[in-house]
């Protein structure tokens, strides 16, 4: 399936809104509820079996799917912002939380993701940061993107976890 052009146009998620899906193991979508169906402009029979970057935006730093993967791929949960990609171009944001769900041997038997409308203030804060990943990732790749991430939490005193729930609630 070919990559939609992005363009400027933004839709929302409602506050009570929560887009659900599961993927297998690598990351092909086997489950998607109305909600994200509808906002993403795909069919459900589109989107199962699709690999869930089909979503992917290009203002998206890869740096952030790394850290999301190697997160969940530890059995720990992850929450990140989000900026998708629809079928006609138009584009999402979302305050993403991702897990990994154990069966009783303790092993990963697939990914569950539940997104939500993200606070508008986060956005506004995240975007920049964004752009400046992106801009580390062209003259350095994902490390020099990483090191950039992690140099500005420092900075600022603060965790990944702790940023983002910061972000989230408006305290940043």
């Amino acid at each position: 399936m070919r990559k939609p052009e992005p363009t400027t146009n933004e839709k929302f998620l409602s506050d009570g809104d929560y887009i659900v899906s599961k993927t297998d193991l690598k990351g092909r979508i086997t489950y998607c509820n109305k909600i994200f169906i509808n906002i993403s402009g795909y069919s459900e029979e589109e989107l199962l079996g699709a690999p869930h970057s089909i979503l992917r935006h290009p203002d998206m730093p890869k740096i952030v799917f790394k850290l999301l993967w190697e997160r969940i791929s530890k059995k720990k949960e992850i929450f990140a912002f989000v900026k998708n990609l629809c079928k006609d171009g138009s584009f999402y944001w979302v305050f993403a939380n991702i897990t990994a769900t154990i069966d009783k041997n303790g092993t990963i038997r697939d990914y569950h993701s539940v997104r939500r409308k993200p606070n508008r203030k986060a956005i506004e804060a995240i975007e920049p940061l964004y752009k400046a990943l992106l801009e580390e990732e062209k003259k350095g790749g994902m490390e020099a993107s990483g090191i950039y991430l992690e140099n500005m939490l420092k900075s600022n005193g603060t965790t990944y976890d702790e940023f983002v729930f910061a972000l989230q609630k408006g305290e940043v």
